[in-house]
């Protein structure tokens, strides 16, 4: 008999596969393009700098594409179906413990496959140990358990979210006691001086869990068990998990640093079993060269300029040598002094020797490393669905081989994503963020030699130019964010059309960028987290309970779509950078935060009104 499979030769696999991944890949392009551009036209527009290892930073960025290409069509072809299959066959087949444990088991290891989870682990570099020693614990000598922590809380979150739907919990009876509490919590922290550091921490790593791996996964058994305990209204089964997922792990750091200041055994105290120091990069941080001790020459013209008005216009020191100099009735008389006026060079910052690449960044080792984060994130998470289909639930695996080439695809897209983010994305947003303070400060820029600014006479105008850049850089990245279309369609489904996708999509991109403005005039103006954090929790907690349970739903899960696999490491990293190079704060988290909690408020908000015209539209009599 012949053999009728049809075989393809190299050129025409490629030109059927051509078109599909020049699409994929354009996707994600376009995904971070916005925010990239945006970041760079700033820097060497605004602030009139040059973008510092810039041939490494747009490898890493090309990378960063190429790896969310093969990373998300990894999740569509691998971890998806296995997720889909388990949400659909579990609740029905099993008993609610048994669910309830693959709930946790399933939040436990999404956390560690989240592509932005590694960003705390790189972090701890940022942060003195001197001024926020126990945030610098956290970071590097328990930086294991603080993953884990997060891992637990997004566990306990995904468990309570499906056991909420057996038990036909409200959201508002879950979101109002437990915010209540982390309010509490932050509260106590804030009036803390060790543990007041680690706020910002605790809530980033809420906004760092409901990433691309999480997400899906916990939507897909939701749904599965709305399906089954007969929810009629399966469009909206999963909200409400992503919700306790963004929740739970700031409980889960919180509980962790309070343990840790209780055990005493953070950097500098008497239980300290560490051994971490601090080392600074000479790349990263390269200080001014003493030239303000050299001189300049003044020239003919300023010399006559001088005689003539008395005045000199350059920039100038005095210096006074020989002669008497004593203290008479409060006034410093000197006789017989040569007053010297010396003009002060003009000290633009120039690039440190002009490399392209970051002499530091050593390839293979990161190549290595990026691999080895990479199979220790995906793999256990893989084999913890496969077992679980296969003995669990007793399911045959459809499109094996198709499964297969899916993880493989997600290793090695992850492994490239790490990769780019630590060449490109990382050193970005650091660089950025730790020139923004240009605007309204005198300070070194990253990687350069010499000081540059304020860019205004008057610090409010560089500060309010700051605060500008952050909101648009939030409003913009968050448009570019595809989940938030996603989300407008399904809620303007599920409210029959009352709250339009155009309108949710706006509605969050403003929330979000009015938080990170918040948060860089938080590091502007050195105002505490807690001051603008709890109060915006507070009047959340008024608009859920005055809200309807859709509103509530889909307005608190809104914050999920925010925090993106790009947004989140440039945010952090820009974060970080100004953190540094602000007078008086000790590390710039907080902004993500600050990030989050702003479009829960325009949208509820937004919801608030939306559900009032509808009343009225309702109650009102036709003439």
């Amino acid at each position: 008999m012949a053999n009728d499979s049809l075989v393809l030769g190299f050129r025409a696999t490629l030109r059927i596969l051509g078109p599909y991944v020049r699409e994929n890949l354009f996707e994600q392009i376009r995904n971070v393009s916005f925010i990239v551009i945006y970041l760079a036209l700033f820097q060497i527009f605004i602030l009139g700098l040059p973008i510092v290892f810039a041939a490494m930073i747009a490898v890493g960025i090309a990378t960063v594409a190429v790896g969310l290409m093969f990373f998300m069509e990894g999740l569509r072809l691998g971890l998806m179906p296995l997720g889909e299959t388990i949400g659909a066959i579990l609740p029905r087949n099993s008993s609610i413990p048994i669910i309830l444990l693959f709930a946790f088991l399933l939040g436990l290891g999404a956390t560690y496959a989240e592509p932005a989870i590694a960003i705390l682990r790189e972090a701890g570099a940022t942060v003195t140990a001197e001024d926020s020693a126990l945030l610098f614990s956290l970071l590097n000598d328990f930086s294991g358990q603080l993953v884990l922590a997060v891992g637990i809380g997004v566990g306990v979150a995904v468990a309570l979210g499906v056991s909420r739907f057996f038990l036909g919990w409200s959201m508002k009876t879950l979101i109002l006691p437990l915010v209540t509490i982390l309010l509490a919590s932050s509260v106590f922290a804030h009036h803390n001086e060790a543990l007041g550091p680690i706020l910002g921490l605790a809530w980033d790593c809420g906004a760092v869990t409901t990433g691309p791996v999480t997400v899906p996964l916990v939507l897909a058994l939701g749904i599965g068990v709305c399906r089954i305990v007969g929810d009629a209204d399966t469009s909206n089964a999963g909200f409400g998990i992503v919700t306790l997922a963004s929740l739970f792990p700031v409980v889960a750091v919180l509980g962790l640093g309070f343990y840790h200041y209780l055990a005493d055994d953070y950097y500098g105290r008497p239980n300290y079993q560490g051994t971490h120091s601090v080392v600074i990069s000479a790349s990263r941080i390269a200080q001014a060269e003493d030239s303000v001790t050299a001189s300049a020459e003044f020239t003919t013209e300023e010399f006559e300029q001088f005689m003539a008005s008395g005045e000199v216009v350059a920039d100038h020191r005095i210096r006074y040598e020989q002669g008497d100099r004593r203290l008479d009735n409060g006034r410093i008389v000197m006789r017989d002094t040569t007053i010297i006026l010396e003009k002060i060079p003009e000290q633009r910052p120039i690039l440190v020797g002009g490399a392209q690449w970051d002499p530091e960044q050593q390839l293979l080792p990161r190549i290595a490393e990026s691999i080895t984060a990479s199979v220790r994130a995906i793999v256990p998470l893989s084999l913890f669905l496969l077992l679980t289909i296969k003995l669990l639930i007793a399911e045959r695996i459809k499109a094996a081989e198709e499964l297969y080439i899916g993880v493989g695809f997600a290793v090695f897209g992850m492994a490239l994503f790490i990769l780019g983010i630590n060449l490109g994305l990382n050193p970005l947003g650091a660089q950025l963020g730790s020139n923004v303070p240009a605007a309204f400060a005198s300070l070194t820029p990253w990687g350069m030699q010499g000081t540059e600014g304020p860019l205004f006479e008057t610090a409010f105008y560089g500060k309010l130019l700051a605060i500008v850049f952050g909101f648009f850089l939030g409003y913009g990245a968050t448009l570019a964010e595809p989940a938030l279309n996603a989300l407008g369609e399904t809620v303007e489904k599920i409210t029959a059309g009352a709250f339009r996708k155009r309108l949710l999509m706006q509605s969050v991109a403003i929330g979000v960028g009015f938080g990170i403005a918040a948060g860089v005039l938080k590091m502007a103006y050195n105002v505490p987290l807690a001051y603008l954090l709890v109060p915006p929790y507070a009047l959340l907690l008024v608009l859920t309970a005055f809200s309807t349970e859709e509103f509530v739903n889909f307005g608190w899960d809104s914050a999920g779509v925010t925090t993106g696999p790009i947004t989140v490491p440039l945010v952090l990293a820009m974060g970080l950078g100004i953190g540094a190079n602000v007078t008086g704060i000790s590390d710039g988290f907080g902004v993500l935060a600050l990030a989050s909690v702003g479009p829960i408020i325009t949208v509820l908000t937004v919801g608030f009104i939306v559900s009032l015209s509808v009343k009225a539209s309702a109650t009102a009599v036709p003439k």
